[in-house]
């Protein structure tokens, strides 16, 4: 995805770092690769308790996370993803799409011996997460989807309009940008960029609607935007009705509804994951609480 106001501008403007640095606490990242589908996926492991994936968005890499993966790794194990083509993980001769990638991530769940693990994906990586508790819903424990739709039409037709012009020609033009600095830094073959942007619009402008396999989603779920976000805050509010929340709760009935939804004020797509003076009162609580028995 791209900035819609200038469609020659990457996704993300924020402080990128190489996904290696890992975290300043609690301790050094531990890279290795998984071999699932016929892909060398690249994974960090930081911390330790209960498991925790991080999948980030187009053109990213791990360090996309750089604000909040140290504070979420003080009391969990955070396994941060790098997708098909993204970062260290090389592409493979496999066309991108939510589906197959959703596939790596529950094969890399499983790879790792865990029964299951919370799932939180940002933008692209919340395409991913959607497709991978909704195709593989024993491997999600509890999903957070930051920055995602799950269909097209619920970006704002401007956004919608950035994604259309990604392109390997529009690529080459952010060479020297700190996205593409944090992908050469890391990639096996840094001269794939282009190739990566052209891929990514490929699926971008495929349509797509996942409405229909919402409500069947069991896993409790957090969705968060920006109320300047990518996107429409009707699709964040319809999303949320659709996993049955969004609804008044009496007095007389016990807990929370399994799905919320969190609007961030004076946030935008680009500035949300930095604002972690309002993601970690909510992230981490939501993430702590049992899950309940009926699920």
């Amino acid at each position: 995805m791209t900035n819609t106001n200038n469609p020659q501008v990457p996704e993300q403007q924020l402080n990128f770092r190489p996904a290696d640095t890992g975290a300043a606490s609690p301790g050094q990242a531990v890279g290795r690769y998984a071999s699932v589908n016929g892909l060398e996926l690249y994974y960090e492991v930081y911390g330790t308790g209960r498991p925790l994936v991080l999948i980030h968005g187009g053109l990213g890499v791990i360090g996309m996370f750089a604000q909040v993966l140290p504070h979420l790794a003080e009391s969990r194990q955070v396994i941060g993803v790098e997708l098909q083509g993204h970062g260290h993980t090389a592409d493979i001769d496999r066309p991108f799409s939510y589906e197959s990638m959703a596939d790596d991530i529950a094969s890399l769940i499983k790879h790792l011996g865990l029964e299951n693990a919370d799932v939180l994906g940002y933008s692209l990586g919340g395409g991913v997460a959607w497709q991978t508790a909704i195709r593989h819903p024993e491997v999600v424990r509890k999903l957070v989807l930051i920055s995602s739709a799950s269909k097209r039409d619920g970006w704002y037709p401007d956004d919608l309009a950035g994604m259309a012009a990604m392109s390997a020609e529009a690529a080459r033009t952010w060479v020297g940008s700190p996205m593409h600095q944090a992908y050469a830094g890391v990639a096996p073959r840094p001269e794939d960029w282009p190739a990566l942007a052209g891929k990514l619009g490929d699926l971008l402008r495929k349509d797509y609607d996942w409405s229909a396999a919402l409500p069947a989603i069991k896993a409790p779920t957090l969705i968060v935007v920006g109320d300047g976000d990518g996107i429409r805050l009707e699709h964040a509010v319809e999303m949320v009705r659709l996993l049955g929340g969004g609804k008044s709760i009496s007095i007389f009935e016990q807990g929370v509804p399994n799905s919320q939804l969190a609007v961030l004020p004076g946030t935008t797509h680009f500035s949300i994951l930095e604002r972690i003076d309002l993601l970690l009162p909510i992230i981490p609580p939501f993430l702590d609480a049992p899950v309940p028995e009926s699920e």
